[in-house]
């Protein structure tokens, strides 16, 4: 069964102590086998992920999912020029979607997977918020559900306004949905349970319970 390799967490953690890139160049055997490691569970999941969700198939490509490591650095005072971690979002444009999607992050310190749709386009963003006051009851029940069934699944709310949007009232009883910036359900994943032999299984379970939100972010920009 599928799951992460114990040497791509070592290789991960050693990165992060050692974020050069001479010691990068002098490891990338590690590098490549731990890129291989990650890209052989995404191939894993694309295809379980494909058994529900119409919106993913198995053409989609592990290696168009997968972020690069290499750190942009231009407007960063962190000069490191590597990510401690690896990240894929996985959809039917590989990590390039404007619309909802899956997300893994696989790192040296901390790991989690999500759903949703991260800082959406103005467009989009109006519609969702549209939906949301047409229909918040409908997505209340779907977030009361999915953290239910989903273990620890939370809706990230971090990334929010102080004020309502132009348009809608302090008053609207789904203002605390409308005022998010990005729409998206996590959960923290450890190494332990990432390297375990049900991970992807783990993984997909969680994934799956996160459907009818990403699908209720999909039917409201479809219909924008």
């Amino acid at each position: 069964m599928s799951h992460i390799q114990k040497s791509t967490f070592d290789f991960l953690t050693e990165l992060k102590a050692n974020n050069s890139r001479e010691w990068f160049a002098d490891n990338r055997a590690k590098y490549e086998a731990a890129l291989a490691d990650v890209r052989s569970f995404l191939t894993d999941l694309i295809a379980a992920l494909s058994e529900f969700d119409p919106k993913i198939n198995t053409s989609i490509q592990a290696s168009k999912c997968l972020f690069r490591i290499y750190r942009d650095t231009r407007f960063s005072n962190d000069k490191t020029p590597y990510k401690s971690w690896f990240g894929a979002g996985i959809s039917v444009d590989g990590r390039k979607l404007q619309g909802p999607e899956y997300y893994i992050h696989i790192g040296a310190e901390n790991s989690f997977i999500a759903c949703g749709y991260w800082r959406p386009e103005k467009q989009h963003l109006e519609a969702i918020r549209q939906e949301i006051d047409y229909s918040g009851n409908k997505l209340d029940e779907i977030l009361k559900k999915t953290v239910l069934t989903g273990g620890n699944i939370a809706l990230f709310k971090e990334d929010l306004l102080k004020r309502a949007p132009a348009g809608y009232s302090e008053d609207n009883p789904f203002i605390d949905f409308i005022k998010l910036k990005s729409f998206v359900l996590d959960r923290s994943l450890t190494i332990k349970e990432l390297s375990a032999k049900n991970a992807l299984d783990n993984i997909v379970a969680s994934y799956k319970s996160m459907l009818p939100f990403k699908e209720f972010l999909q039917e409201a920009i479809d219909t924008e």
